[in-house]
């Protein structure tokens, strides 16, 4: 039978300890929680790299000034809409995504730990469902902008 508060409960571990992992990447590096949020995105999702496609992200405009002055991170103006900037890591970033990486593949060892790639398949199908149900509740189900996740991402 399903338990929502279960369910809630889950989810809130499961985001603390994702949080506590990258607030290790921030001591480590010297960034904040939304400098460590914004590289980790441009890093996951290729092709997604302007402020647009960040907006669910808060506080961004002021984190991408600072990533930018620790030259982790580079605008460069969109060549058909001078509104539209868009954003890229900088080789200086590459030990942080280092540990990024790190941190993904332990994140996802540890919380997976058990399951089978069978399991890990289902539960990837159920995610994926979950999160498009959750969106059309929402209201934000758009077909057209559905983004298949790698399998890296899925799971984190």
């Amino acid at each position: 039978m399903f338990q929502a508060t279960e369910y809630l409960q889950t989810m809130r571990r499961i985001s603390k300890f994702h949080d506590e992992c990258i607030q290790r990447i921030c001591e480590q590096h010297g960034l904040t929680k939304m400098e460590a949020t914004i590289i980790t995105f441009l890093k996951n999702n290729p092709g997604l790299d302007t402020a647009a496609d960040m907006a669910e992200l808060r506080a961004l405009s002021q984190a991408v000034e600072s990533l930018c002055q620790k030259e982790l991170l580079a605008r460069t103006p969109d060549r058909t809409d001078r509104r539209k900037m868009h954003l890229s890591l900088l080789p200086p970033a590459g030990p942080i995504t280092e540990s990024i990486d790190q941190l993904q593949d332990n994140f996802g060892h540890r919380i997976f730990q058990g399951f089978s790639e069978s399991d890990l398949e289902t539960f990837s199908r159920l995610n994926r469902q979950i999160i498009e149900n959750v969106k059309q509740a929402a209201g934000h189900s758009d077909p057209e902008a559905h983004h298949e996740p790698s399998r890296k991402e899925e799971f984190l």
